[in-house]
Formats: structure tokens, C-alpha cells, sequence
């Protein structure tokens, strides 16, 4: 696999160390980043490791959303054969406008088809970016085939905004080499300390003969000599803090703990606008004598730094503006055997959580009590853990998961799956191949309707079948418990959508492909195998689904043009027949490829009833995969699992295409589409005649009206009385 990466801060040459994973995982990066750059307080010069293919382009501005490169080098790059291009930069970067824009410019031999595009967010607050800033992100977002992401947050954000499929979170990585715990012949946990001042610009007393200087820098002592860190209940505490002195970075907060615990001792690591301040701000706080400042520690430092204390606190506060994106430092500090006090700011609980302590953001009093505690009765327990979650942060480790991304946005097969658990009688008879060797499970979402249950269940009991029941009914898991087959009740009737996800949440078979059946649907083992080969017989198949016939033998059409606005005004005019829009497969009997839902996601809860497969085949469908229907496979589907009122049913139904058209096409394509709709409806309801007329003027006044308005009302109306009168 050949990956170009652009990333102005891989300058750096520790963060060029995803670069090298790779490399060592046999893929064949180009690098592409800033010739130099500010970082870490200082202007970074590209000094290339011998055998590293990385090119340093110039970079014109310093703001890494505002900046832009040298077009003249990746332009020559993008000449090459890529099989991805992996952005490193924030979507609404002017840089990652630039980037996308000469990728679209750049010609390329016939038959060879653009790489698909992965970006990178850190960014977890949802801000709206000023013009032209958002058009950048909106339009990275939907060239994107993945994103990573350094939280959780970040990820959820880019999703929300529009990104179509899973965003992957992937920390930031950590060179274990350079961090990791020191070595003693007895196996004593080292006290080494660094040569530091106070805060009154006097040598602490242990080390006054050794400092030249308030600029000193660490030097690690003998470790032979040092005492335990685990000591005695009231020997000092060393805290550590390194990072950029601000406000927002808690620093106050720590000085609130010191005056609380008079056992702890803060050494402090970083510059900025509160360094000069913070001499006078620890006076006044009346631990002045308790704080050694250090001043910037050069990179090659840190790890002594960190070395030398018996915790680290990260007690960053949020503001509207700015909260943590990752905290490196805290991974570091684990990787060297020291344990991490965090407070609960942006993504600290993610990466901190279960290996550090977390307090809430701004309590001092929560602050100085665990500091204590990880220092001291939790300390082996938190040095254990730490290094746990240090090595999901190794350089390896982040390797291998861009690696895993690269080939999802590639739709390159799932690893080997088991034996498939279907039934053996066509596969007895056939040639084996590779795709009747993979597995299928079958999740059924049921509301209600035992009898329609059982029969869609019992052709499918011998295969890993999951029920999930939205309307928790005794007579459903009784049913469930007959036949063997695992019941799973969520507590509340979320949809179909939020039904499916439950199951898709808890698998049975990781990895199987994944058949949605409908409880009023039936197909046999045979027909799944027949889906099976045919998803599997093209690697660009995200989903495909059987012919259906109802109980009368009747074929009813299974696939359908995805929604869109131009075609919601060709079907007005009649000449539905130019539509060129792609189809998908209807829900009822689906079969899901294992790849597709690892790159897609699960289904849009925000769809209660109706396109929600259709949502997820258009965000499939961006991300560059197809869906089909299998003639040669059958499923009966009676229809009756949306009985009643069909004035509702119709709400229901174009109050989820409206969702769809607002979600995919913004409020200008809905209400292009809504006009269409309207305008055809009418016409037909004036020149037809009978219930056919009715249905038309009722579909323009649903339409004229609002159809997301109307199905409101109805949910009003079936909401019990007690809460129409709460509401």
C-alpha cells in the first residue's frame, strides 16, 4: 500500500514516528510538512532521519487553520499512484482547502481513480466557523472516505457535521523508547530529581550547591543513591505540572492544592504569560517555598522531568473557547511510571480515565486528596494501569490503527472470518469458495406480534440470531427462549433504527456480515447463502437484498433511487425514467457487509420509522460503496409490521424524507424538494380521479403543510393525556 501523509507539525521528528510505525508495518509512506515550524516554543527546522521520504515544503502564515503550503510539491506528489491521501489537518483548515483543491486539479492517467481522502480533527468543541472557513469544512467532510480523530468528541462532531460515515479515534502517539520508566539494579522505584529553583528564584535546599541558575537544566541524580518514591506518610510529595503557563491550564488550581496539603511540592516545567506571575501568585498563596520553577524543558528533558516525580497533575479548566484536545503529557508521564491526576476538561476523562485519577475541573480540595492518594496508596496500582494505557499510545499502536483505516477506506477485506454458521445443505453441493466461509448473523428488531415473529425466526434458528424487542413483551422473550435465540430488551421502543443499533452493539459473531430481517419477513438459509455469495462476488457491495413476494405470491419492488431533490422534481414531471440517481436496497431482508458497518457506522437514531436504510446507503454510497438486489434469492414479506392508520403511516413516512433531504441536502434542498413534491401532487390530485385523486390532494396538503409538522401532531395525539398535559 503506497500513502501519501501531509502534515505541516510532522516537522517534528518525534511526531514523525506514526511515519516510521508504518513504514515497519510494510507500507510505503511519502511525507509531505513544513520545511519549519513553532513548536513548543520554538521555530523547528526539518532534519530528515536518513532513509525518511519526507519532502519539506514552505508554509506561508503560522496559524496551523490559516496557513498554506508551497503548492509546487504536493502537486508534484499528487502525480504519483496513491492508494490514500492522508490529510493531516483540520477540515476547515485553508490548508486542507488547498490540498483537496490541487487533488481535484491534478490529472491523472485514464482508469486510475483519485485516492481516497482521510482527514484529521482534534477540534472537540462544535464551534461555526465564519465564511469561507465552513464551506472548507462542509466540503472536506464529504470528500472524506475517514477521518481520525484524537477523542471521542471530536469524532461525535465531525459525524454531526456531516462526515458519512465512522470517524476512528486515534490517540496521539508516544515513543517508548525515550519514555519509559528508569532502570535500578534492585528494582527500587527511582527518586531521581532534576536541578530546579523555587518560586523565590532561590535553590531548593537538596540541591543548592549543584544550581548554576533559575535557567538550570534537569539533571538526573544517581539513581543508586535515591530513596523510594513510595516513602513515608509524611515525606513531601513531588508534584509535577509541565505545559504552557496559562490560566486555563489550572495552574492556580494547583496553587489552591499546595495551600491545602502541606506535604505536597510542585515542580513546575513551560513558559508563558503567567510564568512571570507565578513567583508572587505562590507567595500569596502562601506556598512560595513549595514551587521550583524550571522554566522551559528541552525536549530531550522530559523524560528525566518526569522521572523525578511521584505525580503529575493535568488540572486543565475549560472555557468557551479552548479545552483539552488529548493531554499528551499525561500518556508521556505513564510511559515513565508516574502516576496522572487529571481533571475532567475535554478529552483528559478519555485518555486519562482508568489508568490516572480524574477530579472535577476547579476543585482544589478533590485535587490535593488524590494527589496524595496516587502518590502514595495507589501508586503501584496507577503505575500498572498507566503503562497499560501508555502502550495503546505507542507509536506500534497507532500505526497499526491508521493502518486498519487505510484499508477500511479502501474496502479491503476483514480479516479471516470462521466457518459460516449457516446451514450446510447448499454449500454440501457447491464448490467451496472463500465467500461461503463467511459467517452471518441475523439481528431482528420486533414490536409486538408473536405469531409474525415466529415464523420469520424459526427458518433462521439454527444461525446467531439476535432479537432485539422495543416493546418488551413477556410472549416475545418466551418466544425467544423456545427457539434458543437470544433475546435482548432495551427498555424502550427507540425505533427501528436505535433497534438495530442495540444489536450491533452487542454481537454475537464480530466481524459477521450482518442480516436486518424484519419480524413480518421471512427467508431461508438457503436464500442467505445466496445473498452471501453475491455481496461477496464484488468488493464495492456494502449491502444487498433478495426479491420479495408477499403472501399471494405478489413481487413487490425491493430497490429504489436513494432520495434526492433533482429527482423528487423528475418524478413530479413525470420523467422519472432520467432519474440517474444510485439505489439501495429496502430494509426489510438486508444483508450488511462486515467492512461497510466498520466504515459507515450504525443506523441514524434520529429516524424512528422509514429511511433509515436509506440514510445509511447514501452515507455508504459517499464513501464510495454500491448496494444491489439478488433476483435469485427470495424472502416472503407480508408488509404488516406497520399496520393502522395509514394517514399516519404516510406522515411517517415523508416526515423521514424530509429528515433525510434536510440532513443530506441542507434547508434549501428540502424546500426545493418540498416545492416539487407539492406542485406534482396537486397536479395529480386535479386530473385523477377516485382514491387515487383523494391520495394525491392529501399528499399536497401533507406537503403544503409540512410532513415532520404533521407526524408531530400525530405524536401528540397518541401520547397518553398526562403528558400532552406535562407538554
Amino acid at each position: 500500500m503506497r500513502v501519501l501523509r501531509v502534515s505541516h507539525s510532522a516537522v517534528v521528528d518525534e511526531w514523525r514516528g506514526r511515519e516510521r510505525a508504518l513504514t515497519e508495518l510494510g507500507v510505503d509512506v511519502g511525507l509531505i510538512c513544513a520545511r519549519s515550524w513553532h513548536a513548543g516554543g520554538a521555530e523547528v527546522a526539518l532534519q530528515p532521519r536518513p532513509g525518511e521520504r519526507v519532502t519539506g515544503a514552505r508554509t506561508f502564515g503560522r496559524h496551523p487553520a490559516l496557513f498554506a503550503y508551497d503548492p509546487r510539491p504536493i502537486w508534484r506528489a499528487l502525480g504519483e499512484p496513491w492508494d490514500v491521501l492522508d490529510l493531516h489537518e483540520e477540515p476547515f483548515a485553508l490548508a486542507t482547502a488547498e490540498v483537496l483543491l490541487l487533488r481535484a486539479l491534478r490529472r491523472r492517467p485514464r482508469g486510475r481513480p483519485r485516492p481516497p481522502v482521510v482527514l484529521y480533527t482534534a477540534q472537540n468543541l462544535r464551534k461555526r466557523y465564519p465564511v469561507p472557513f465552513r464551506w472548507f469544512e462542509r466540503h472536506a467532510l464529504r470528500t472524506a472516505a475517514g477521518v481520525s480523530a484524537c477523542n471521542v468528541e471530536a469524532a461525535r462532531i465531525v459525524e454531526q457535521k456531516g462526515f458519512a460515515g465512522r470517524a476512528r479515534v486515534i490517540p496521539l502517539g508516544v515513543d517508548l523508547q525515550r519514555f519509559r520508566p528508569a532502570e535500578r539494579a534492585d528494582g527500587a522505584w527511582p527518586a531521581a530529581q532534576p536541578r530546579v529553583t523555587d518560586a523565590s528564584g532561590q535553590a531548593s535546599q537538596r540541591q543548592a550547591a549543584d544550581v548554576a541558575g533559575p535557567a538550570a537544566q534537569p539533571q538526573v541524580t544517581d539513581v543508586a543513591a535515591a530513596t523510594s518514591h513510595d516513602a513515608a506518610a509524611d515525606a513531601p510529595i513531588i508534584v509535577g505540572f509541565l505545559g504552557r503557563l496559562v490560566p486555563e491550564k489550572g495552574l492556580l488550581v494547583l496553587l489552591d492544592a499546595l495551600a491545602r496539603e502541606p506535604r505536597l511540592r510542585l515542580r513546575v516545567g513551560g513558559t508563558g504569560p503567567l510564568g512571570a506571575e507565578l513567583p508572587s501568585l505562590a507567595a500569596a498563596a502562601g506556598v512560595g517555598d513549595r514551587v521550583e520553577l524550571n522554566g522551559a524543558v528541552d525536549p530531550d528533558d522530559i523524560p528525566a522531568f518526569l522521572r523525578a516525580l511521584d505525580v503529575l497533575a493535568v488540572p486543565s479548566l475549560p472555557t468557551p473557547s479552548w479545552t483539552e484536545q488529548f493531554g499528551r503529557v499525561a500518556v508521556e508521564a505513564m510511559a515513565c511510571g508516574v502516576p496522572v491526576v487529571s481533571s475532567d476538561a475535554g478529552a483528559l476523562p478519555d485518555v486519562v480515565g482508568g489508568a490516572g485519577i480524574v477530579v472535577p475541573a476547579g476543585d482544589a480540595a478533590a485535587l490535593a486528596e488524590v494527589l496524595v492518594e496516587a502518590a502514595g496508596p495507589r501508586a503501584a496500582e496507577l503505575r500498572a494501569s498507566g503503562a497499560a494505557r501508555a502502550e495503546e499510545c505507542s507509536w506500534q499502536a497507532v500505526g497499526r490503527d491508521y493502518l486498519d483505516l487505510y484499508r477500511a477506506v479502501r474496502h479491503e477485506p476483514s480479516g479471516a472470518a470462521p466457518a459460516s454458521t449457516a446451514t450446510t445443505a447448499t454449500t454440501a453441493t457447491t464448490a467451496t469458495t472463500a465467500t461461503e466461509t463467511r459467517p452471518v448473523e441475523v439481528i431482528v428488531v420486533a414490536y409486538g406480534s408473536p405469531g409474525l415473529l415466529r415464523r420469520a425466526l424459526e427458518p433462521v434458528r439454527d444461525l446467531p440470531v439476535t432479537v432485539v424487542d422495543n416493546s418488551s413483551m413477556p410472549e416475545i422473550a418466551a418466544l425467544c427462549a423456545e427457539l434458543g435465540i437470544r433475546y435482548l430488551d432495551p427498555g424502550r421502543n427507540g425505533g427501528f433504527a436505535a433497534g438495530v443499533n442495540v444489536g450491533l452493539a452487542d454481537r454475537l459473531v464480530p466481524g459477521a456480515d450482518v442480516l436486518l430481517l424484519n419480524p413480518d419477513a421471512a427467508v431461508t438459509p438457503d436464500d442467505i447463502d445466496r445473498l452471501e455469495r453475491a455481496l461477496r462476488a464484488r468488493d464495492d457491495l456494502a449491502s444487498v437484498g433478495p426479491a420479495q413476494v408477499d403472501d399471494e405470491g405478489r413481487t413487490a419492488r425491493v430497490d429504489w433511487w436513494l432520495p434526492s431533490p433533482g429527482g423528487t422534481w423528475l418524478e413530479a414531471l413525470g420523467l422519472a425514467r432520467l432519474r440517474r440517481d444510485p439505489t439501495y436496497v429496502i430494509g426489510s431482508v438486508l444483508l450488511l457487509r462486515a467492512e461497510a458497518l466498520a466504515q459507515v457506522g450504525g443506523f441514524d437514531e434520529r429516524f424512528f420509522l422509514y429511511a433509515e436504510e436509506a440514510d445509511w446507503a447514501y452515507r455508504a454510497h459517499r464513501l464510495g460503496w454500491r448496494h444491489a438486489a439478488v433476483p435469485d434469492a427470495r424472502a416472503m414479506h407480508v408488509g404488516a409490521g406497520t399496520g393502522g392508520d395509514p394517514r399516519r403511516r404516510e406522515a411517517h413516512f415523508h416526515a423521514s424524507q424530509e429528515r433525510y433531504l434536510r440532513k443530506h441536502f441542507g434547508a434549501l434542498g428540502w424546500q426545493w424538494a418540498r416545492l416539487g413534491q407539492w406542485l406534482g401532487a396537486s397536479v395529480r390530485g386535479i386530473l385523477l380521479r377516485g382514491d387515487r385523486g383523494r391520495a394525491a390532494r392529501r399528499r399536497a396538503a401533507l406537503y403544503l403543510l409540512g410532513p415532520a409538522r404533521v407526524e408531530a401532531r400525530f405524536r401528540r395525539e397518541e401520547a397518553p393525556t398526562s403528558e400532552r398535559q406535562a407538554a
